[in-house]
C-alpha cells in the first residue's frame, strides 16, 4: 500500500474542505481551488483530516493512490500559505522589470522579452536580477517559473542565463583546460 497515499492532510484552521462526489473544493484565506479526482479513489474527511482510500487494487488506482494525496496536500497548503518560486537572472545586462501586471526581462536578444502572468499568478521584482513567481496553485506557479526560465537556461561554460534559487551546477571547463602545456 502506498505510504504517501496512507498519510492523512490535516486540514489548518480557517481552511474549508467541500467533497462532492469526486469534486474537491478548498477555501482558504488566499483563496479558493477546485479538482476532480478519479472516482476509484474515494475521498473522506475524518477527525478533520482528509483521507484517500482505494476501492481496487488495480495497478492504475494504486498509482494515483499517492498522487491524490499529494494534490490535495498543495490544494491545502496552496490556499493556507500559499507558494512561490524564486528566480535569479544572471549575466551582463541581464535584468527584469515590472511593466504593470507583466514582466519585462532584456536577456540578451535584439528585444525585450515579455511574459504575462496567467491568472492566480502574481509577479515581483525585488531587484533587477530576481523574479518571485508567486499563487496558490503549486502547478500553475512552476510551471510558469520553468516557462520564464526556458527564455534563457542556464549556460554550462559561463553560467549566464535564468536559474532557481539555491540551484548549483558544475560549470564545464573551456577547451583550453583540456590542453597540457
Amino acid at each position: 500500500m502506498s505510504r504517501i497515499g496512507r498519510k492523512p492532510v490535516s486540514i489548518p484552521k480557517g481552511v474549508e474542505v467541500t467533497i462532492e462526489g469526486n469534486t474537491v473544493t478548498v477555501k482558504g484565506p488566499k483563496g479558493q481551488l477546485t479538482r476532480s479526482f478519479d472516482p476509484r479513489l474515494e475521498i473522506v474527511i475524518e477527525d478533520g483530516q482528509v483521507l484517500v482510500k482505494r476501492t481496487s487494487e488495480e495497478k492504475e488506482v494504486r498509482a494515483l493512490h499517492g498522487t491524490t494525496r499529494a494534490l490535495l496536500q498543495n490544494m491545502i497548503t496552496g490556499v493556507s500559505e500559499g507558494f512561490s518560486v524564486v528566480l535569479k537572472i544572471k549575466g551582463i545586462g541581464y535584468r527584469a522589470e515590472m511593466k504593470g501586471n507583466d514582466l519585462q526581462m532584456s536577456l540578451g536578444y535584439s528585444h525585450p522579452v515579455f511574459v504575462k502572468a496567467p491568472e492566480g499568478v502574481k509577479f515581483a521584482v525585488p531587484a533587477a536580477d530576481t523574479v518571485v513567481v508567486s499563487g496558490i496553485d503549486k502547478e500553475v506557479v512552476t510551471q510558469t517559473a520553468a516557462n520564464i526560465r526556458r527564455w534563457r537556461e542556464p549556460d554550462a561554460y559561463k553560467g549566464k542565463g535564468i536559474w532557481y534559487e539555491g540551484e548549483q551546477r558544475t560549470l564545464k571547463p573551456g577547451k583550453a583546460v583540456g590542453k597540457g602545456k
